[in-house]
């Protein structure tokens, strides 16, 4: 039964065919920008050179960025500003110049994923806001906090399956934004510190160095690429997401070339203008501009399966580098000009599209009476038909002349120049006024106190040092036994999977559980729900005050700080906010088994599935709720022996991670902690910096 909101109503509109959905395509460079507008592009999303999660892309500064959007709304087409990577404290002013920038040139939305920052912009300038991937949206409960937060739209996570999508469409406040073409991170989004923690390139930060495109060793040491998925595309399903209601279809690809957005959006383009599913011909079409080994719609099917995984080969490369080159915008916008030159009077020029009817006019230097070769009437309209490069071309030129009359052509081309500009600019001007040169100082209003917790992955490791040691003790919830007093929430939780985890919860609750760990802004309902106390985790990706204080807001007792912080920054932030000061960080969770492609079902369960790579380092993969995998570090974070620095830090709030210690192991730690102890091989351990 539908139930449509107030905002997303629009998605009734795209289900009866009244209009189509937002085409929306990447531009990683000026040139690319250029490509998605000759596509057809309804949108496109671009990157300043600063807080945008591409930041290896070219890229735009502010004055392309100008340009650049000025030329896109010229082709009525919108242009969002991507800057969603984590903000630290000290970065939070500059962010929100940057968005005072971007809607000063006339930017129609931002794509955020700091929850504080975002927070920051929506109180001080009347820009959208949409809740990027990085955010990890994965359920419609997670809309309603960001609704609150300022957000009119979140992109879905790329696991979301058909089912969990329309049902967000139904419920939620917010509209829909899909990944429907492109590269495909095989973690979650906003949940992969593999690059961060062994490469020390944050993909939370723009940085990502793709481990996941690596070789790992797999069964009987043969070299295998379990982490590479194959691109996505559910072009065969266009039919099926216009019915859905989904707001925009957004291809990936701001590191991909011009000639790659180009050809993907003219694709794209006309198979939804048609509102039609590719056929194997236009597969084909789409595999020989980019693809790896083929395509993949698992996720959205829910096959998620081996055939999912896929390299590029050199034959495909090779298709790829003889794509026709992109040699500017083609599309041409029809005008109508009309020129008057009189004696004395300041000459005349007016620029009218004839599609829009929209038209400007502008004023040049006063003509004079000429003594020899008096300008003509064709001399004019040859000036004035130069628009090779502008957007437009001039279908009907009207002039008015007065004979015996000198008016250089510099001029005349000036005037010209003069009209196009202003007509491009008029697409996005309007009254814009903005001050935001006061400093961002929201802050959470509780304080650290000294605190210890942890979570204990097999709770059949617990020592028994553990219990008085620590104030909470999580377990994953679809292990808990009542051993400890608290429980982890899974990772994930589709909204097809809420009432198993409700019925969990009621099941905790009763065996004892006090405490609830919540890594997701859309778990905090069900928790909250729960009765019990609400306690964020490091995969809410808290790295300044703001988001603490949003936390804060949001009914979490404390928040566990993001481990990719130096110890600086976990001193900046303040609050009831707990640092890892211990353990092997998480560092992806997978819709897909990985466990499937490098071990078996029965080692999986055992807990002693590892992943190898091409230098020989091993990561363990642990299962975790509803058969994802969870690949944490090689070696752990280890902070015991520096308690006089934590303390100089002010850092009185810790938190350990046991994954695959054993129970004596996990006991060692302890005692390490209580005394001290340095580590053993301090080559095998990682330090906060």
């Amino acid at each position: 039964m539908e139930h449509f909101t107030e905002q997303n109503k629009n998605a009734i509109d795209i289900r009866k065919g009244i209009r189509l959905p937002e085409l929306l395509c990447p531009a990683g460079s000026y040139k690319a920008l250029e490509a998605a507008i000759d596509g057809g592009a309804d949108a496109i999303y671009m990157g300043g050179v600063a807080f945008n999660a591409r930041i290896n892309a070219k890229n735009f500064t502010a004055e392309e960025m100008k340009r650049g959007i000025d030329l896109a709304h010229a082709y009525g087409a919108k242009v969002y500003i991507a800057a969603n990577t984590l903000i630290y404290d000290r970065e939070l002013d500059d962010f929100l110049r940057a968005a005072e920038s971007a809607y000063m040139s006339g930017a129609d939305a931002l794509i955020v994923a700091d929850i504080g920052a975002a927070r920051a912009v929506h109180e001080r300038i009347p820009i959208e806001l949409h809740a990027s991937t990085q955010v990890s949206g994965h359920n419609a409960d997670a809309s309603l906090l960001l609704r609150d937060a300022g957000f009119s739209r979140m992109v879905c996570a790329r696991e979301m399956s058909r089912e969990d999508i329309k049902h967000f469409i139904d419920t939620s406040p917010l509209e829909a934004e899909v990944f429907v073409h492109g590269a495909l991170c095989v973690c979650h989004s906003g949940q992969c510190l593999f690059s961060s923690r062994v490469g020390g390139r944050s993909g939370n930060r723009g940085e990502c160095a793709q481990p996941c495109r690596l070789p790992y060793r797999g069964r009987a040491g043969k070299t295998e690429y379990p982490l590479s998925l194959k691109d996505l595309s559910l072009a065969a399903h266009i039919p099926e997401l216009c019915d859905l209601g989904i707001s925009s279809l957004k291809i990936e690809g701001r590191m991909k070339s011009p000639e790659y957005v180009r050809d993907v959006t003219r694709i794209w383009r006309r198979l939804l203008d048609g509102r039609r599913g590719a056929s194997p011909e236009d597969m084909k079409e789409l595999e020989a501009v980019f693809s790896r080994g083929g395509f993949t719609d698992g996720y959205y099917t829910s096959r998620i399966g081996k055939g999912m995984l896929g390299v590029r080969s050199e034959e495909q490369k090779r298709v790829t580098r003889e794509l026709e080159p992109f040699e500017g915008i083609k599309r041409k916008i029809p005008v109508e000009m009309s020129i008057s030159v009189k004696i004395d009077i300041p000459v005349s020029l007016t620029v009218r599209r004839l599609d829009s009817g929209k038209a400007v006019t502008v004023t040049g230097e006063c003509p004079f009476a000429a003594r020899t070769a008096p300008i003509d009437e064709e001399t004019v309209r040859r000036s004035l038909m130069k628009l090779g490069g502008t957007p437009f071309e001039a279908e009907k030129i009207t002039i008015e002349l007065d004979s015996g009359l000198m008016l250089p052509v510099s001029v005349l081309n000036a005037i010209r120049r003069k009209g196009t500009e202003a007509l491009i600019s008029e697409e996005g001007k309007g009254e814009k006024t903005v001050s935001v040169s006061a400093t961002i100082s929201i802050k959470p209003a509780k304080r650290r106190t000294r605190a210890r917790a942890a979570i204990f992955y097999d709770p059949t490791a617990i020592p028994k040092s553990a219990y008085g040691f620590f104030d909470i003790i999580y377990t994953p919830l679809e292990k808990y036994t009542g051993s400890t007093n608290g429980v982890a929430l899974p990772p994930i939780i589709f909204d097809s999977e809420r009432p198993t985890v409700e019925r969990l919860l009621a099941e905790a609750k009763q065996k004892g559980a006090e405490h609830v760990l919540v890594g997701n802004l859309g778990h905090i309902a069900l928790a909250r729900d729960s009765g019990l106390v609400l306690h964020g985790d490091l995969r809410l990706n808290v790295c300044n005050n703001a988001t603490a204080a949003s936390a804060e807001n949001m009914g979490l007792e404390d928040v566990i700080l993001s481990p990719e912080l130096t110890l600086a920054q976990l001193r900046d932030v303040g609050g009831k906010s707990l640092a890892v000061v211990y353990g092997r960080a998480p560092l992806m969770v997978t819709e897909k088994c990985v466990s499937r492609e490098i071990a078996d079902c029965k080692t999986c369960e055992s807990g002693k599935v590892v992943l190898t790579d091409r230098k020989g380092i091993r990561f363990p993969v642990l299962k975790v709720f509803s058969h994802r995998s969870l690949i944490v570090n090689s070696v752990p974070l280890y902070m015991v022996d520096k308690q006089d620095v934590l303390d100089k830090n002010g850092i009185t709030m810790q938190y350990f991670i046991f994954t695959v210690e054993t129970a004596d192991e996990a006991a060692r730690v302890i005692t390490a902690y209580k005394k001290r102890t340095p580590p053993a091989d301090s080559a095998r351990v990682k330090r906060i910096k």
